[in-house]
Protein backbone atom coordinates (compact mmCIF):
# COMPACT_ATOMS: atom_id res chain seq x y z
CA UNK A 1 0.00 0.00 0.00
CA UNK A 2 1.58 3.49 -0.46
CA UNK A 3 1.83 5.64 2.31
CA UNK A 4 0.78 9.10 1.71
CA UNK A 5 2.52 11.78 3.11
CA UNK A 6 1.49 13.83 6.19
CA UNK A 7 -0.47 17.09 4.85
CA UNK A 8 1.95 20.21 4.42
CA UNK A 9 1.29 23.37 7.48
CA UNK A 10 0.89 26.09 5.04
CA UNK A 11 1.28 28.90 7.25
CA UNK A 12 2.47 32.09 5.58
CA UNK A 13 5.59 33.40 5.29
CA UNK A 14 6.13 36.43 6.44
CA UNK A 15 9.38 38.55 7.02
CA UNK A 16 11.40 35.15 8.13
CA UNK A 17 8.45 33.31 10.02
CA UNK A 18 5.79 31.47 9.37
CA UNK A 19 2.45 32.87 10.50
CA UNK A 20 -1.63 31.78 10.56
CA UNK A 21 -3.93 34.08 8.90
CA UNK A 22 -4.92 37.11 11.31
CA UNK A 23 -8.39 35.72 11.28
CA UNK A 24 -7.43 32.16 11.64
CA UNK A 25 -8.90 31.61 8.58
CA UNK A 26 -7.58 28.26 5.99
CA UNK A 27 -8.16 25.92 3.25
CA UNK A 28 -7.28 22.77 2.02
CA UNK A 29 -5.15 21.88 -1.15
CA UNK A 30 -6.12 18.40 -2.44
CA UNK A 31 -5.22 16.02 -4.81
CA UNK A 32 -6.74 16.08 -8.20
CA UNK A 33 -6.53 12.60 -8.73
CA UNK A 34 -7.68 11.22 -5.02
CA UNK A 35 -10.22 14.16 -3.99
CA UNK A 36 -9.98 12.66 -0.43
CA UNK A 37 -6.27 12.84 0.02
CA UNK A 38 -5.08 16.51 1.42
CA UNK A 39 -2.15 17.41 0.62
CA UNK A 40 -2.31 20.03 2.95
CA UNK A 41 -4.10 23.05 5.13
CA UNK A 42 -2.72 26.83 4.53
CA UNK A 43 -3.46 30.12 6.13
CA UNK A 44 -6.77 31.95 3.60
CA UNK A 45 -5.19 35.47 3.52
CA UNK A 46 -7.02 38.74 3.74
CA UNK A 47 -5.94 41.87 3.03
CA UNK A 48 -4.22 42.07 6.82
CA UNK A 49 -1.77 39.66 6.12
CA UNK A 50 -1.26 41.19 2.47
CA UNK A 51 -0.58 44.54 4.23
CA UNK A 52 1.73 42.45 6.83
CA UNK A 53 3.59 40.73 3.89
CA UNK A 54 4.06 43.99 2.00
CA UNK A 55 5.82 46.06 5.21
CA UNK A 56 8.22 43.51 5.55
CA UNK A 57 9.32 43.72 1.78
CA UNK A 58 9.57 47.03 2.01
CA UNK A 59 11.58 46.68 5.03
CA UNK A 60 13.55 44.27 3.51
CA UNK A 61 14.02 46.84 0.05
CA UNK A 62 16.85 48.88 1.85
CA UNK A 63 19.51 45.75 2.74
CA UNK A 64 18.19 43.88 -0.53
CA UNK A 65 18.53 46.40 -3.33
CA UNK A 66 22.27 47.24 -2.04
CA UNK A 67 23.92 43.94 -2.09
CA UNK A 68 25.75 43.31 -5.07
CA UNK A 69 24.45 41.72 -8.47
CA UNK A 70 26.80 39.25 -8.61
CA UNK A 71 25.94 38.02 -5.00
CA UNK A 72 21.77 38.17 -5.49
CA UNK A 73 22.91 35.66 -8.42
CA UNK A 74 24.92 33.43 -6.17
CA UNK A 75 21.63 32.82 -3.70
CA UNK A 76 19.69 32.59 -7.28
CA UNK A 77 22.13 29.76 -8.49
CA UNK A 78 22.47 27.95 -4.76
CA UNK A 79 18.55 27.86 -5.07
CA UNK A 80 18.49 26.30 -8.48
CA UNK A 81 21.18 23.74 -7.14
CA UNK A 82 18.80 22.86 -3.91
CA UNK A 83 15.93 22.17 -6.47
CA UNK A 84 18.57 20.07 -8.40
CA UNK A 85 19.10 18.25 -5.46
CA UNK A 86 15.52 17.75 -4.52
CA UNK A 87 14.07 17.31 -8.10
CA UNK A 88 12.44 14.07 -7.50
CA UNK A 89 10.80 14.67 -4.38
CA UNK A 90 9.55 18.07 -5.75
CA UNK A 91 7.84 16.43 -8.96
CA UNK A 92 6.05 13.91 -7.03
CA UNK A 93 5.16 16.74 -4.84
CA UNK A 94 3.66 18.39 -7.57
CA UNK A 95 1.85 15.52 -9.21
CA UNK A 96 0.04 14.81 -6.31
CA UNK A 97 -0.92 18.58 -5.82
CA UNK A 98 -1.25 19.60 -9.51
CA UNK A 99 -1.73 16.10 -10.91
CA UNK A 100 0.59 16.32 -14.07
CA UNK A 101 2.58 13.01 -14.96
CA UNK A 102 5.95 12.63 -13.10
CA UNK A 103 8.10 12.80 -16.66
CA UNK A 104 5.98 16.53 -16.84
CA UNK A 105 6.60 16.78 -13.29
CA UNK A 106 10.47 16.17 -13.52
CA UNK A 107 10.28 18.64 -16.90
CA UNK A 108 8.47 21.38 -14.62
CA UNK A 109 11.06 21.67 -12.16
CA UNK A 110 13.98 21.04 -14.39
CA UNK A 111 12.72 24.03 -15.97
CA UNK A 112 12.97 26.18 -12.88
CA UNK A 113 16.62 24.92 -12.34
CA UNK A 114 17.51 25.89 -15.51
CA UNK A 115 16.26 29.44 -15.24
CA UNK A 116 17.93 30.00 -11.70
CA UNK A 117 21.17 29.05 -13.37
CA UNK A 118 20.55 30.75 -16.55
CA UNK A 119 18.96 34.23 -14.52
CA UNK A 120 22.52 33.65 -11.62
CA UNK A 121 25.13 34.48 -14.44
CA UNK A 122 23.35 37.51 -15.63
CA UNK A 123 24.14 39.01 -12.62
CA UNK A 124 27.86 39.63 -13.29
CA UNK A 125 26.53 41.29 -17.27
CA UNK A 126 23.09 42.72 -17.19
CA UNK A 127 23.89 45.56 -15.34
CA UNK A 128 23.41 48.51 -17.87
CA UNK A 129 25.62 50.13 -21.12
CA UNK A 130 27.93 53.22 -22.00
CA UNK A 131 27.55 55.21 -25.06
CA UNK A 132 29.22 57.81 -26.60
CA UNK A 133 28.29 61.55 -25.64
CA UNK A 134 28.18 64.31 -28.37
CA UNK A 135 30.22 66.71 -26.12
CA UNK A 136 34.03 66.35 -24.90
CA UNK A 137 35.06 65.14 -21.55
CA UNK A 138 31.54 63.51 -20.87
CA UNK A 139 30.58 60.13 -19.89
CA UNK A 140 27.07 58.66 -21.16
CA UNK A 141 25.71 55.37 -19.75
CA UNK A 142 23.01 53.47 -18.03
CA UNK A 143 22.21 51.24 -15.63
CA UNK A 144 18.99 49.27 -13.99
CA UNK A 145 17.45 50.01 -10.54
CA UNK A 146 15.19 47.69 -9.07
CA UNK A 147 10.97 48.81 -9.02
CA UNK A 148 11.05 47.89 -5.06
CA UNK A 149 8.43 46.07 -3.84
CA UNK A 150 6.63 43.19 -6.65
CA UNK A 151 3.79 41.10 -6.60
CA UNK A 152 3.88 37.94 -8.33
CA UNK A 153 0.36 36.08 -8.79
CA UNK A 154 1.12 32.38 -10.53
CA UNK A 155 -1.19 29.68 -11.98
CA UNK A 156 -1.46 26.37 -11.14
CA UNK A 157 -0.59 24.32 -14.64
CA UNK A 158 3.52 25.57 -13.75
CA UNK A 159 3.57 25.42 -9.87
CA UNK A 160 7.65 25.52 -9.95
CA UNK A 161 8.24 26.68 -13.18
CA UNK A 162 6.40 29.87 -13.27
CA UNK A 163 7.22 31.09 -10.12
CA UNK A 164 10.70 30.50 -11.21
CA UNK A 165 10.37 33.01 -14.08
CA UNK A 166 9.22 35.57 -12.47
CA UNK A 167 10.85 35.69 -9.02
CA UNK A 168 14.48 34.61 -9.65
CA UNK A 169 14.65 37.78 -11.99
CA UNK A 170 12.55 40.00 -10.21
CA UNK A 171 15.44 39.33 -6.98
CA UNK A 172 18.52 39.77 -9.21
CA UNK A 173 17.49 43.03 -10.11
CA UNK A 174 17.17 43.81 -6.57
CA UNK A 175 13.75 43.97 -6.09
CA UNK A 176 11.42 42.26 -2.99
CA UNK A 177 9.11 40.02 -3.21
CA UNK A 178 5.31 39.43 -1.96
CA UNK A 179 3.81 36.12 -3.77
CA UNK A 180 0.38 35.01 -3.96
CA UNK A 181 0.38 31.51 -5.18
CA UNK A 182 -2.63 29.99 -6.79
CA UNK A 183 -4.94 28.36 -3.95
CA UNK A 184 -4.92 24.94 -6.25
CA UNK A 185 -1.19 24.62 -5.98
CA UNK A 186 0.17 26.38 -2.48
CA UNK A 187 2.39 23.22 -1.65
CA UNK A 188 4.58 23.67 -4.49
CA UNK A 189 4.94 27.26 -4.62
CA UNK A 190 6.08 26.76 -0.70
CA UNK A 191 8.55 24.35 -1.47
CA UNK A 192 9.84 26.43 -4.15
CA UNK A 193 10.48 29.61 -1.66
CA UNK A 194 11.71 26.73 0.55
CA UNK A 195 14.93 26.19 -1.59
CA UNK A 196 15.28 30.13 -1.74
CA UNK A 197 15.53 30.60 2.08
CA UNK A 198 17.59 27.42 1.92
CA UNK A 199 19.94 28.90 -0.40
CA UNK A 200 20.44 31.99 2.31
CA UNK A 201 17.79 34.34 0.68
CA UNK A 202 17.40 37.53 3.88
CA UNK A 203 14.20 37.19 5.43
CA UNK A 204 11.44 39.42 4.32
CA UNK A 205 12.93 39.14 0.79
CA UNK A 206 10.30 36.95 -0.73
CA UNK A 207 7.07 36.75 1.75
CA UNK A 208 4.54 34.49 0.90
CA UNK A 209 0.75 35.08 1.66
CA UNK A 210 -1.97 32.01 0.65
CA UNK A 211 -4.80 32.41 -0.54
CA UNK A 212 -8.01 33.23 -3.13
CA UNK A 213 -7.60 35.63 -5.63
CA UNK A 214 -10.33 37.73 -4.81
CA UNK A 215 -9.04 38.25 -1.52
CA UNK A 216 -5.27 38.24 -1.33
CA UNK A 217 -4.81 38.31 -5.10
CA UNK A 218 -6.79 41.65 -5.00
CA UNK A 219 -5.16 43.69 -1.87
CA UNK A 220 -2.12 42.79 -3.08
CA UNK A 221 -2.43 44.50 -6.52
CA UNK A 222 -4.12 47.15 -4.72
CA UNK A 223 -1.45 48.05 -2.15
CA UNK A 224 0.07 51.47 -3.05
CA UNK A 225 3.52 50.34 -2.09
CA UNK A 226 3.52 47.58 -4.31
CA UNK A 227 5.25 49.18 -7.53
CA UNK A 228 4.99 46.26 -10.04
CA UNK A 229 3.01 43.34 -10.79
CA UNK A 230 3.74 40.18 -12.68
CA UNK A 231 0.50 37.89 -13.02
CA UNK A 232 -0.39 34.47 -15.02
CA UNK A 233 -3.84 33.56 -15.53
CA UNK A 234 -6.79 34.32 -17.60
CA UNK A 235 -7.65 37.22 -19.95
CA UNK A 236 -10.84 38.27 -17.79
CA UNK A 237 -8.50 38.44 -14.83
CA UNK A 238 -5.75 39.95 -16.58
CA UNK A 239 -7.93 43.37 -18.16
CA UNK A 240 -8.58 43.36 -14.19
CA UNK A 241 -5.25 43.49 -12.89
CA UNK A 242 -4.43 45.28 -15.88
CA UNK A 243 -7.21 48.19 -15.06
CA UNK A 244 -6.43 48.46 -11.08
CA UNK A 245 -2.38 48.90 -12.29
CA UNK A 246 -3.25 50.77 -14.86
CA UNK A 247 -4.80 53.41 -12.32
CA UNK A 248 -1.80 53.33 -9.85
CA UNK A 249 0.73 53.99 -12.62
CA UNK A 250 2.42 50.34 -11.46
CA UNK A 251 4.36 48.37 -13.67
CA UNK A 252 2.03 45.54 -14.77
CA UNK A 253 3.17 42.22 -16.52
CA UNK A 254 0.84 39.79 -18.02
CA UNK A 255 0.86 36.83 -19.31
CA UNK A 256 -2.49 35.11 -20.27
CA UNK A 257 -4.23 32.47 -22.32
CA UNK A 258 -3.90 31.43 -26.12
CA UNK A 259 -6.00 29.47 -28.57
CA UNK A 260 -2.72 27.90 -30.58
CA UNK A 261 -2.78 25.93 -33.56
CA UNK A 262 -0.09 23.57 -35.50
CA UNK A 263 -0.41 24.05 -39.39
CA UNK A 264 0.00 20.61 -41.34
CA UNK A 265 0.69 21.38 -44.62
CA UNK A 266 0.31 18.66 -47.39
CA UNK A 267 4.14 17.55 -47.60
CA UNK A 268 4.33 16.93 -43.78
CA UNK A 269 5.94 14.47 -42.37
CA UNK A 270 2.30 13.10 -41.38
CA UNK A 271 3.79 11.01 -38.73
CA UNK A 272 6.00 13.39 -37.10
CA UNK A 273 3.11 16.13 -37.01
CA UNK A 274 0.93 13.34 -35.50
CA UNK A 275 3.80 13.05 -32.90
CA UNK A 276 3.35 16.60 -32.08
CA UNK A 277 -0.32 16.90 -32.06
CA UNK A 278 -0.55 14.61 -29.95
CA UNK A 279 2.07 15.94 -26.78
CA UNK A 280 0.66 19.25 -27.62
CA UNK A 281 -2.79 18.37 -27.48
CA UNK A 282 -3.06 16.14 -24.57
CA UNK A 283 0.49 17.15 -22.21
CA UNK A 284 -0.54 17.94 -18.91
CA UNK A 285 -4.07 16.94 -19.71
CA UNK A 286 -4.03 20.09 -22.13
CA UNK A 287 -3.57 22.40 -19.26
CA UNK A 288 -1.42 24.74 -20.76
CA UNK A 289 -1.47 28.84 -22.15
CA UNK A 290 0.54 27.43 -25.01
CA UNK A 291 -1.66 23.63 -25.99
CA UNK A 292 -2.17 23.19 -29.43
CA UNK A 293 -6.34 22.93 -29.37
CA UNK A 294 -6.43 23.71 -33.41
CA UNK A 295 -5.05 21.57 -35.76
CA UNK A 296 -5.69 23.27 -38.85
CA UNK A 297 -4.61 20.23 -41.66
CA UNK A 298 -4.73 20.81 -45.17
CA UNK A 299 -7.00 18.38 -47.43
CA UNK A 300 -4.39 16.48 -49.04
CA UNK A 301 -3.06 14.53 -45.56
CA UNK A 302 -6.55 15.49 -43.70
CA UNK A 303 -7.75 11.68 -43.54
CA UNK A 304 -4.20 9.98 -42.82
CA UNK A 305 -3.38 12.59 -39.91
CA UNK A 306 -7.40 12.12 -38.57
CA UNK A 307 -6.87 8.73 -38.28
CA UNK A 308 -3.85 8.22 -37.28
CA UNK A 309 -4.32 10.77 -34.31
CA UNK A 310 -7.78 9.11 -33.73
CA UNK A 311 -6.01 5.97 -32.98
CA UNK A 312 -3.09 7.08 -30.72
CA UNK A 313 -5.00 9.88 -28.38
CA UNK A 314 -7.40 6.60 -27.85
CA UNK A 315 -4.30 4.32 -26.74
CA UNK A 316 -3.68 7.21 -24.46
CA UNK A 317 -3.21 5.58 -20.41
CA UNK A 318 -5.32 7.95 -18.43
CA UNK A 319 -4.96 7.76 -14.46
CA UNK A 320 -3.19 8.79 -11.39
CA UNK A 321 0.00 10.54 -12.78
CA UNK A 322 2.18 8.99 -9.95
CA UNK A 323 1.33 5.88 -11.76
CA UNK A 324 4.84 5.89 -14.56
CA UNK A 325 2.94 4.06 -17.15
CA UNK A 326 0.03 6.93 -17.04
CA UNK A 327 0.05 9.57 -20.05
CA UNK A 328 -2.65 11.63 -18.88
CA UNK A 329 -3.34 12.93 -15.21
CA UNK A 330 -6.55 14.42 -13.97
CA UNK A 331 -7.43 18.27 -14.52
CA UNK A 332 -7.23 20.60 -11.46
CA UNK A 333 -10.59 20.79 -10.29
CA UNK A 334 -14.15 19.75 -10.40
CA UNK A 335 -14.75 23.40 -11.15
CA UNK A 336 -12.85 23.11 -14.66
CA UNK A 337 -13.85 18.98 -15.32
CA UNK A 338 -17.28 21.05 -15.78
CA UNK A 339 -16.08 23.88 -17.59
CA UNK A 340 -14.40 21.29 -20.11
CA UNK A 341 -17.39 19.22 -21.00
CA UNK A 342 -19.64 21.90 -21.28
CA UNK A 343 -17.59 22.82 -23.82
CA UNK A 344 -17.47 19.51 -25.37
CA UNK A 345 -21.60 19.79 -25.38
CA UNK A 346 -21.14 23.48 -26.80
CA UNK A 347 -19.40 21.73 -29.90
CA UNK A 348 -21.41 18.89 -30.67
CA UNK A 349 -24.27 21.89 -30.78
CA UNK A 350 -22.24 23.54 -33.35
CA UNK A 351 -21.90 20.88 -35.54
CA UNK A 352 -18.37 19.79 -35.09
CA UNK A 353 -17.73 16.18 -34.95
CA UNK A 354 -16.82 14.21 -31.88
CA UNK A 355 -14.33 11.89 -33.42
CA UNK A 356 -12.57 10.54 -30.12
CA UNK A 357 -13.79 11.02 -26.12
CA UNK A 358 -15.93 14.09 -25.18
CA UNK A 359 -16.71 12.27 -21.66
CA UNK A 360 -16.33 12.73 -17.55
CA UNK A 361 -14.07 9.12 -16.81
CA UNK A 362 -15.51 8.55 -13.33
CA UNK A 363 -14.85 4.45 -13.35
CA UNK A 364 -12.64 2.17 -10.91
CA UNK A 365 -9.27 4.00 -10.35
CA UNK A 366 -11.16 7.16 -11.61
CA UNK A 367 -13.83 7.26 -9.59
CA UNK A 368 -12.11 9.50 -6.82
CA UNK A 369 -10.59 11.99 -8.96
CA UNK A 370 -11.29 14.73 -11.52
CA UNK A 371 -10.46 12.58 -15.03
CA UNK A 372 -11.68 13.80 -18.11
CA UNK A 373 -10.90 11.53 -21.85
CA UNK A 374 -8.68 12.90 -24.35
CA UNK A 375 -11.15 14.59 -27.11
CA UNK A 376 -11.12 14.97 -30.51
CA UNK A 377 -13.51 17.73 -32.68
CA UNK A 378 -13.24 17.02 -36.70
CA UNK A 379 -14.73 18.97 -39.46
CA UNK A 380 -14.32 22.19 -37.00
CA UNK A 381 -15.14 25.86 -38.78
CA UNK A 382 -12.95 29.27 -37.62
CA UNK A 383 -16.53 30.58 -36.21
CA UNK A 384 -17.33 27.79 -33.83
CA UNK A 385 -16.43 29.07 -29.93
CA UNK A 386 -14.31 25.52 -29.63
CA UNK A 387 -12.05 27.23 -32.68
CA UNK A 388 -11.81 30.48 -30.63
CA UNK A 389 -12.09 30.18 -26.67
CA UNK A 390 -9.31 28.62 -24.68
CA UNK A 391 -10.61 25.36 -23.32
CA UNK A 392 -7.79 24.37 -21.38
CA UNK A 393 -8.45 20.96 -21.22
CA UNK A 394 -7.72 17.55 -22.99
CA UNK A 395 -9.67 18.66 -26.22
CA UNK A 396 -8.37 19.53 -29.45
CA UNK A 397 -10.12 20.80 -32.55
CA UNK A 398 -9.16 19.07 -36.38
CA UNK A 399 -9.80 22.06 -39.10
CA UNK A 400 -9.49 21.46 -42.71
CA UNK A 401 -7.47 23.80 -44.65
CA UNK A 402 -8.08 24.12 -48.68
CA UNK A 403 -4.29 25.46 -49.01
CA UNK A 404 -1.25 26.68 -47.27
CA UNK A 405 -3.01 30.40 -47.52
CA UNK A 406 -6.02 29.15 -45.88
CA UNK A 407 -4.02 27.37 -43.08
CA UNK A 408 -2.61 30.69 -42.17
CA UNK A 409 -5.85 32.57 -42.07
CA UNK A 410 -7.23 29.82 -39.72
CA UNK A 411 -4.35 30.07 -37.69
CA UNK A 412 -4.16 33.72 -37.20
CA UNK A 413 -8.48 33.98 -37.06
CA UNK A 414 -7.94 34.45 -33.38
CA UNK A 415 -7.98 36.83 -30.57
CA UNK A 416 -5.11 35.09 -29.35
CA UNK A 417 -1.57 35.17 -30.59
CA UNK A 418 0.66 32.96 -28.27
CA UNK A 419 2.17 30.05 -29.98
CA UNK A 420 1.78 28.75 -33.40
CA UNK A 421 2.96 25.72 -35.25
CA UNK A 422 3.61 24.29 -39.23
CA UNK A 423 4.90 21.35 -40.00
CA UNK A 424 6.16 21.09 -43.64
CA UNK A 425 9.41 19.99 -45.80
CA UNK A 426 9.32 23.15 -47.96
CA UNK A 427 11.77 25.48 -46.51
CA UNK A 428 10.30 28.06 -48.30
CA UNK A 429 6.82 27.43 -46.92
CA UNK A 430 8.48 27.67 -43.35
CA UNK A 431 9.97 30.73 -43.74
CA UNK A 432 6.87 32.20 -45.07
CA UNK A 433 5.05 30.86 -42.01
CA UNK A 434 7.59 32.36 -39.52
CA UNK A 435 6.89 35.51 -41.08
CA UNK A 436 3.21 35.68 -40.84
CA UNK A 437 2.37 33.52 -38.52
CA UNK A 438 1.02 35.79 -35.45
CA UNK A 439 2.42 34.93 -32.63
CA UNK A 440 4.81 35.24 -29.73
CA UNK A 441 6.33 32.07 -30.42
CA UNK A 442 6.86 29.88 -33.81
CA UNK A 443 7.98 26.78 -33.81
CA UNK A 444 8.79 24.77 -37.47
CA UNK A 445 8.78 20.76 -37.12
CA UNK A 446 7.30 20.84 -33.59
CA UNK A 447 4.09 21.78 -31.46
CA UNK A 448 3.17 24.74 -30.03
CA UNK A 449 4.65 23.66 -26.23
CA UNK A 450 8.29 23.45 -25.38
CA UNK A 451 9.41 26.49 -24.92
CA UNK A 452 13.17 26.94 -23.77
CA UNK A 453 14.04 29.43 -20.88
CA UNK A 454 17.44 31.36 -22.60
CA UNK A 455 14.09 32.58 -25.37
CA UNK A 456 11.80 35.24 -24.04
CA UNK A 457 8.41 34.07 -23.95
CA UNK A 458 4.88 35.86 -24.28
CA UNK A 459 2.63 36.60 -26.90
CA UNK A 460 0.98 39.13 -29.02
CA UNK A 461 -3.23 40.29 -29.34
CA UNK A 462 -5.16 39.23 -26.36
CA UNK A 463 -2.29 36.62 -24.91
CA UNK A 464 -1.24 39.80 -22.92
CA UNK A 465 0.37 43.33 -22.82
CA UNK A 466 3.35 42.96 -24.76
CA UNK A 467 6.17 42.20 -21.78
CA UNK A 468 8.14 38.86 -22.24
CA UNK A 469 9.18 36.48 -19.38
CA UNK A 470 12.58 34.35 -19.61
CA UNK A 471 15.32 35.19 -21.65
CA UNK A 472 17.45 38.00 -20.95
CA UNK A 473 14.27 40.99 -21.20
CA UNK A 474 13.16 38.78 -18.03
CA UNK A 475 14.54 41.85 -16.16
CA UNK A 476 13.18 44.53 -18.10
CA UNK A 477 9.48 43.99 -16.23
CA UNK A 478 11.60 43.91 -12.69
CA UNK A 479 13.64 47.10 -13.48
CA UNK A 480 13.89 50.73 -14.49
CA UNK A 481 16.59 51.80 -16.40
CA UNK A 482 18.65 55.10 -15.34
CA UNK A 483 20.28 57.46 -17.69
CA UNK A 484 23.66 58.69 -16.07
CA UNK A 485 25.82 61.68 -17.26
CA UNK A 486 29.24 62.59 -15.97
CA UNK A 487 30.78 65.94 -17.20
CA UNK A 488 34.43 66.40 -16.23
CA UNK A 489 35.26 68.93 -18.60
CA UNK A 490 35.01 71.80 -15.96
CA UNK A 491 32.89 74.00 -17.60
CA UNK A 492 29.20 74.56 -18.71
CA UNK A 493 28.14 72.20 -21.78
CA UNK A 494 24.86 72.21 -23.30
CA UNK A 495 23.65 69.26 -24.89
CA UNK A 496 22.47 69.88 -28.44
CA UNK A 497 23.44 73.45 -28.12
CA UNK A 498 27.14 73.58 -28.10
CA UNK A 499 28.88 72.26 -30.77
CA UNK A 500 33.01 72.28 -29.93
Amino acid sequence: MTQVAAPVDGLNLIGGSRRPARDGATFESRSPAHRDEVVGVFARSSSADVDDAVAAAAAAFRDWRRTPWPARGDIVLRAAQVLERRKEELARLMTREMGKVLVEARGDVQEAIDMGKFIAGEGRRAFGETVPSELRDKWAMTMRQPLGVVGIITPWNFPIAIPSWKIFPALLAGNTVVFKPAEDTPACALAFVEALREAGLPDGVVNVVFGYGEEAGEALIRHPQVRGVSFTGSVEVGRHVSEVCGAGLKRCSLELGGKNAIVVLDDADVELAVDGALWGAFGTSGQRCTASSRLVVQRGVLLPFTEQLRERAAALRVGDGLDERVQVGPVINEKQLGRIHGYTEIGVEEGARLILGGAVSAEGDHADGWFYLPTIFSDVRSGMRVAQEEIFGPTTAIMPAENADDALRIANGTSYGLSLSVYTRDVRAAFRAVEELEAGIVYVNAPTIGAEIQLPFGGIKDTGNGHREAGRVALDQFSEWKSIYIDYSGHLQRAQIDTE
